[in-house]
């Protein structure tokens, strides 16, 4: 498949547009009291299907660290009163991580400032979307699909 022009436009807008939520993201958690890192850890737990909480290594894989990594953020979540660990109630060899009242909090109220901020960039990144998609299946994207200058995030 040969590239044009366009393609390379549409890759810089989307990708240009993820960092920005990115940046915008992490200046939400920031002003919450929270590293990035702190911020898609409680995200992590909470968004973990099981109501007993995520282990250590599935929080590893979510946020893409090194085990010894995952325990260190972890313990530093703890210390800021964050989040808990507990014993597996089927094996007590496992070790599940939960969020606080305090973490609890915290991440609801971010959460609701990136559910705005995502249905704000929404129909810009939707058309990036498609155009890519029609990209890759060899298709022209139609110019109405083509929205330059990503709103900035925030």
């Amino acid at each position: 498949m040969a590239l044009d022009q366009a393609d390379f436009e549409h890759l810089l807008e989307l990708r240009t547009g993820l960092r920005r939520f990115l940046r915008w993201s992490e200046g939400q958690a920031q002003a919450a009291g929270l590293t990035a890192a702190k911020h898609q850890l409680l995200l992590a737990i909470k968004g973990h299907p099981d109501p007993a909480g995520p282990t250590i290594g599935e929080v590893a894989g979510w946020l893409v660290l090194r085990h010894h990594s995952a325990v260190g953020l972890v313990d530093r979540a703890v210390k800021d009163g964050l989040v808990e660990r507990s014993p597996d109630p089927a094996s007590k060899s496992v070790v599940r991580v939960r969020l606080t009242r305090r973490g609890t909090a915290t991440l609801d109220a971010l959460a609701q400032a990136h559910l705005q901020e995502i249905a704000h960039l929404a129909p810009t990144m939707g058309a990036l979307w498609r155009a890519l998609e029609q990209a890759a299946d060899g298709d022209t994207p139609h110019p109405a699909a083509r929205q330059p200058n990503l709103v900035s995030a925030g």
